[in-house]
């Protein structure tokens, strides 16, 4: 029988055995939570880790375990067919060996243990039983995976617990746990008591932290839910849950919202399971009053959590270092574009229109470049409208709502010289008139250099802008000179004419 005192590795050494690593083989993750059971299969990035695969099955372990103290015998066997076809599955990708990690209702079920163990004889699969403070650390590590700057406080809503956790300059703080979700509250019948129950055990959680009005970055399926809800009671253009802010005064009216909707039809406009939509009602009266306890500035939805904190865990110091979106953008080139390693040359070529720009800025222009031709297989007629969809919604950490839009749009740009009469203007008034000039300028920028071929760093061919004298000025050596055609300078006129300069042309 094995012992659940002791956690095990959560993954082998060997997931990072070379810490210079860019690139990641298929790791499989089975979390096994409360209310549900999920595989997921990451790829791509070392530092910005993909979904190859992802399915949750709803098992619903902890219903009834505030009451009775035991898993829900239904959602046992529930789990255990999952797991059973999960280790499948896995075999069909090339991976033997799963990494099982079992949170609340399995830490505190009397039959715990048993169930483990009876996976494990049924199935073969090893379960790791880890403590609330080890969640709330893996999911804040999560969140640091596709945010590094992040700070704040992390907050991990399950079925039957919420874990906190504080994060600040890259590194984790305080960790704790309480005895707090959805799954737990539907057992108190009367409104007032739940409200009670909430408040205690948010206060004792308070003792561990000091409110530092920060902001709160939300983990969990139910806040995954609340958000679609308040994406659609505010109609935001945008539909990707990653990275979506919400105002601390919106809870409020996104509480009026559900109450004069009704949750059944919130669950058909929003595309909610029953099994999820049911947890709303309790999940908005624990975020009202965990905002007021903690005194948060504002709200953020992480679609990053436990199981990318389990794999942030055992990344070397180099690779958490790096940019998760310059990471993801260079995989991304290097998997599908048509020249690898041409994005570098292009970022140098366009750079020098942006040379007063913010760090933020240039990080931006340089995933635009590695991106610029991850499309071309698409039809030349809509390449334009497939740069701008793949950007907006892809699984890219580090990302602003804003930002996403920016990329999008200067992609767009790359390939068509207007955004005029394409379904994604709605989505431009995430930016200011000024942004979307700059990803104008970015976009005819980068489909210039394309046209030039400026592929390498030995390309001798270079933009100089001179903002007050309203000038732009190519140089180009004896071999780009050759590959300038009428393209080149209908495409060198165009970005001209967005930044207002007048153009010269000479020899380097």
């Amino acid at each position: 029988m094995q012992d659940l005192a002791v956690t095990p590795p959560l993954f082998k050494e060997t997931v990072f055995d070379d810490p210079s690593v860019r690139d990641l083989s298929r790791v499989g993750v089975i979390d096994i939570g409360s209310n549900s059971v999920r595989l997921v299969v990451f790829d791509g990035a070392a530092r910005s880790p993909a979904y190859f695969f992802n399915e949750k099955i709803m098992c619903g372990l902890g219903v009834g375990l505030s009451l009775h103290g035991r898993l829900n015998p239904e959602g046992r066997n529930r789990a255990i067919s999952a797991i059973a076809r999960f280790k499948q599955l896995a075999k069909s990708m090339g991976i033997d060996e799963l990494t099982a990690v079992a949170t609340a209702a399995v830490r505190t079920a009397s039959d715990g243990r048993d169930f483990c163990q009876e996976v494990m004889e049924k199935t073969g699969q090893f379960i790791a039983v880890i403590s609330g403070e080890e969640e709330a650390k893996l999911s804040a590590q999560g969140v640091l995976t596709g945010w590094p700057g992040a700070y704040g406080l992390v907050c991990d809503l399950g079925g039957t617990s919420l874990e906190l956790a504080e994060i600040s300059n890259g590194k984790v703080g305080t960790c704790a746990s309480a005895d707090l979700g959805p799954l737990k509250l539907m057992d108190i019948d009367k409104k007032k008591e739940r409200l009670e129950y909430i408040s205690f055990q948010l206060s004792h959680l308070a003792k561990s932290f000091v409110p530092k009005n920060n902001r709160l970055f939300l983990v969990g399926g139910s806040w995954r839910a609340l958000a679609r809800i308040d994406m659609e009671r505010c109609d935001h253009p945008l539909r990707v849950l990653h990275e979506y802010r919400m105002e601390k005064k919106s809870i409020k009216e996104l509480k009026y919202f559900i109450k004069d909707h009704g949750l059944e039809n919130i669950a058909k406009q929003c595309s909610i399971s029953a099994n999820r939509i049911m947890f709303i009602p309790y999940a908005i009266e624990i975020l009202e009053k965990l905002s007021s306890v903690f005194k948060s500035k504002d709200i953020a939805l992480s679609s990053y959590g436990i199981r990318e904190g389990m794999l942030y865990e055992k990344m070397p110091q180099m690779l958490k270092d790096r940019d998760p979106l310059i990471e993801a953008c260079r995989f991304a080139e290097a998997k599908d574009s048509r020249v690898p390693g041409a994005g570098k040359a292009l970022f140098k070529f366009v750079k020098p229109l942006f040379s007063n720009g913010k760090e933020s800025q240039k990080r931006l222009i340089q995933a635009a470049c590695y991106l610029h031709d991850v499309s071309w297989r698409a039809h030349p007629d809509y390449r334009h409208e497939a740069c701008f969809d793949y950007i907006t919604r892809a699984n890219l950490g580090g990302l602003k709502h804003s930002e996403r839009v920016f990329l999008g749009l200067a992609l767009l740009f790359r390939y068509k010289n207007s955004h005029s009469r394409t379904s994604f203007d709605p989505l431009l008034r995430l930016l200011s008139s000024q942004k979307i000039k700059d990803a104008e300028i970015l976009g005819k920028a980068m489909r210039l250099g394309a046209n030039l071929w400026v592929t390498s760093a030995d390309s001798e061919a270079y933009l100089k802008y001179a903002k007050k004298k309203s000038k732009l000025s190519l140089k180009i050596g004896e071999l780009e000179k050759k590959r300038l055609g009428e393209v080149s300078l209908i495409r060198l006129k165009s970005l001209a004419n967005s930044l207002k300069a007048e153009v010269e042309i000479s020899d380097i």
